[in-house]
């Protein structure tokens, strides 16, 4: 990485003044993001550097394991606690957070990419966490961030929404309380994930509270820097953020609305009445489509129009609550709570075609990689399936542990799937690198 091999030089040149070593890091910091977004050997974020759950172009993806004999599995790491949030994968290490309900903790863990070692555990609070949350959900639900010099972890804690900001040794950069968070009606916990752009960190947190709102942080500093004021709405969704006819646009929906902003500003671009009141996926686009799903009042799966004319497109009654669509070229893929695939021309919804996978229970986000949708269910149950939408082919069904809640990864020759296992001693979470 250039920003690392700079550090390197000033460290090997220790006589260089440190007014001149400052004026080097300067524009480090600001690269540093750009350079991860193009090293396809990470995966930084919520659905990756573009936000589109689409692993790079060069991966190879394994298609064959087994889970308990261990063929085609590089290692299988034991996870402590529990938690929802999907991995990040870093030069670094892989990082993600868990939270461990008997000693009250959330922290954040990190594993050595090559070996699958725990690293080290770094635990960011105690004795906060919610008094109640979805039995679905967990403590450790939103995934982490990294933008090449600091990671990013937010919890739901102490009844507020927490960002902490480490270096990938575990000293803390800053420490932010960025809102209360407290519902008062659907006590259901916490599920956005951070979300990078520009030296911005942009958190979403929906509740039925005055202080329900989409916050933009300093990354350096974790200063506000602007707040959008959200309906009192209990809404669970991660912004998304993309260009769309030439317009870099921040997208979400949920309280009956799906709304675009500036993610420079917190500014309303623009909005369609459409969706429901509670989302959890995260928006996806094709070309100047944006689209998403959901299922609390009433379940549907709509498609706006983000340039132009902005208005619905078309709906169905199609619900995928918790796991987030995946958008290819003039195509978009679904995977509906009751456990069945669909595929529909993004152009005007038509139903390409449709087959039950499994029998229900999904929150996992299906993830496009080598030309194939990789699906894991509650139960375990991981799909791969060739992603095309003029039929519907399934390349291998395997099982793997017995509950998947966080999406897959993967980076070169790898897959990297959370797992959980019922063991003697209660469920065990694993961390496992599929691929030799």
């Amino acid at each position: 990485m250039i920003y690392s091999n700079a550090l390197t030089w000033i460290v090997s040149f220790g006589r260089l003044p440190v007014f001149a070593a400052a004026l080097l890091l300067l524009p480090i910091a600001f690269a540093s993001q750009t350079l991860i977004a193009q090293d396809t050997s990470v995966w930084p974020q919520w659905r990756g550097a573009a936000m589109d759950n689409h692993a790079a172009d060069d991966v190879t993806l394994p298609t064959q394991w087994n889970f308990q004999t261990g063929e085609n599995i590089a290692w299988k790491t034991k996870i402590p606690g529990r938690g929802h949030s999907t991995p990040i994968v870093t030069p670094v290490g892989i990082f993600l957070t868990t939270a461990d309900e008997a000693k009250q903790t959330q922290s954040v863990v990190k594993i050595d990419v090559d070996s699958g070692h725990v690293l080290d555990t770094y635990v960011l609070h105690r004795g906060t966490l919610p008094e109640r949350i979805h039995p679905n959900n967990s403590y450790a639900s939103p995934t982490m961030a990294y933008d090449g010099k600091l990671l990013f972890a937010s919890f739901h804690t102490a009844d507020a929404i927490v960002v902490t900001a480490l270096y990938p040794d575990g000293r803390k950069a800053w420490q932010k309380k960025v809102c209360n968070f407290a519902p008062s009606v659907f006590q259901f916990g916490y599920g956005a994930s951070p979300v990078m752009f520009d030296e911005l960190l942009i958190i979403a947190a929906e509740y039925d509270g005055a202080d329900s709102g989409i916050y933009a942080l300093d990354r350096e500093t974790g200063k506000q820097v602007w707040k959008i004021q959200r309906p009192e709405n209990l809404n669970f969704a991660s912004v998304a953020i993309t260009e769309i006819a030439g317009q870099q646009q921040m997208l979400i929906a949920g309280a009956d609305k799906f709304v675009s902003y500036d993610p420079s500003t917190g500014k309303e671009i623009w909005s369609v009445e459409s969706a429901t009141e509670a989302i959890c996926g995260t928006v996806v686009w094709d070309n100047r489509s944006v689209l998403v799903s959901g299922g609390n009042p009433v379940s549907g799966t709509w498609c706006v129009s983000a340039a132009g004319r902005h208005q619905q497109l078309w709906t169905n009654r199609v619900k995928c609550y918790e796991q987030s669509l995946l958008a290819i070229k003039n195509y978009v893929f679904g995977v509906a709570d009751n456990g069945v695939a669909y595929c529909w021309r993004t152009q005007d919804g038509t139903e390409m075609w449709k087959r039950r996978l499994f029998g229900g229970g999904i929150s996992a986000s299906p993830l496009y990689a080598d030309g194939h949708l990789i699906v894991a269910s509650e139960r375990g149950e991981v799909f791969i399936i060739d992603a095309v939408p003029d039929r519907f082919d399934l390349i291998s069904e395997i099982q793997t542990g017995d509950s998947i809640f966080a999406s897959p990864v993967v980076i070169g020759k790898r897959m990297y799937l959370r797992t959980g296992v019922e063991e003697a001693n209660g469920r065990q979470e694993y961390l496992i690198a599929i691929g030799m």
